[in-house]
């Protein structure tokens, strides 16, 4: 399949399947026109490759699960490297969570004070 034809029926987009091929996580043939065809089996890969980041992680913890990007990357046993990349990326979040939920509060006692409780944050 050429890339536009890949890139729809993976749910992905022609420059997101360049990104991945730049990235090492997928390959395709060039033709002689320079045109990039994709094999069937790497769909899998595309669409355990949008799982992984759909769940948070960034392309280079996607390179951890490359043993298993080709079948279900949700039924076999996670491995200790695959396990410390979610577990730390899940610990990025939950620090970024805190930080903005710090800054909510802060603005909506600014705004509590400044309006004499008159107005409240929805939420």
């Amino acid at each position: 399949m050429r890339i536009g034809e890949f890139a729809q029926a993976t749910g992905s987009t022609p420059r997101a399947l360049r990104h991945y091929e730049q990235a090492g996580l997928i390959t395709s043939v060039r033709a002689a026109n320079g045109y990039r065809f994709y094999d069937a089996g790497v769909a899998v890969r595309v669409r355990n490759i949008r799982h992984l980041l759909d769940a948070g992680l960034t392309l280079d913890d996607v390179r951890v699960f490359l043993p298993c990007l080709d079948g279900d990357v949700t039924e076999g046993p996670a491995s200790a490297q695959a396990l410390r990349v979610a577990l730390d990326r899940l610990a990025v979040m939950e620090e970024r969570i805190a930080a903005q939920v710090a800054v909510r509060d802060r603005l909506a006692g600014v705004l509590a004070e400044a309006t004499r409780g008159r107005i409240r944050p929805v939420a």
